[in-house]
């Protein structure tokens, strides 16, 4: 399995003291490093996933629980009217994030705030990334918000840029949250409490809405 380069620096941090202790018999310090250093490890991994191919289709953009799955409230979503998907990612679970959907890149927008848990409803007040998405003309908008522990976004790419579906697009640091943004006439196939998988469960299907 792939480890994502962002974990690169901490799993040295933890490694090359644990091999210096060990050179100097240690051994209890050198395997609590080594257990750190296993830990980054895992948490920075980056496992292939089977993106589905239909058109149309919005998928989870990380691992994780769905904490709300429904009408967005006003005043802790973009402008306008929206079904959300807000996704809680624990430290255990895979961190990379994807584009829900297939499209054109039309804005990030970085804002600061709070670094309250992920899990709190009132996580939209935390540091976060927006990002829009042209979806064949439909507008889907998605976020990375960090949360207590998580505190850097990475981002890795731009507005113009063309995504396709379930691309990885970058990750949040240590434990963090996922929400997702689409027409408010759009039939989600996920519920509250529900597991998923980045890049593979499918929350909606924005062709199939529009065609009924």
């Amino acid at each position: 399995m792939k480890i994502d380069r962002a974990g690169l620096p901490f799993i040295a941090a933890a490694v090359v003291p644990a091999v210096g202790l060990a050179a100097t018999r240690r051994y209890g310090l050198a395997a609590s490093f080594a257990a750190l250093g296993g830990f980054f490890a895992y948490f920075f991994r980056d496992p292939d996933r089977q993106v589905p191919e239909e058109d149309g289709l919005v998928v989870s953009p990380a691992d994780g629980r769905v904490m709300i799955a429904g009408p967005a409230a006003p005043e802790s979503s973009p402008p306008g009217t929206w079904t959300q998907v807000a996704i809680f990612l624990s430290p255990l679970d895979v961190h990379i994030n994807r584009s829900p959907v297939a499209g054109q890149i039309t804005r990030i927008d970085y804002r600061p705030g709070r670094f309250l848990p992920a899990y709190d409803r009132r996580a939209d007040e935390n540091e976060l990334n927006e990002i829009w998405v042209d979806a064949n003309g439909t507008n889907v908008v998605f976020r990375q918000v960090v949360g207590i522990l998580a505190r850097r976004i990475v981002c890795r790419i731009s507005v113009g840029q063309d995504v396709g579906l379930g691309e990885r697009v970058g990750l949040m640091k240590f434990g963090s949250r996922m929400d997702v943004f689409l027409p408010s006439d759009v039939s989600l196939q996920v519920e509250v409490g529900q597991m998923v998988v980045g890049g593979e469960t499918i929350l909606a299907n924005l062709r199939r809405d529009d065609a009924a």
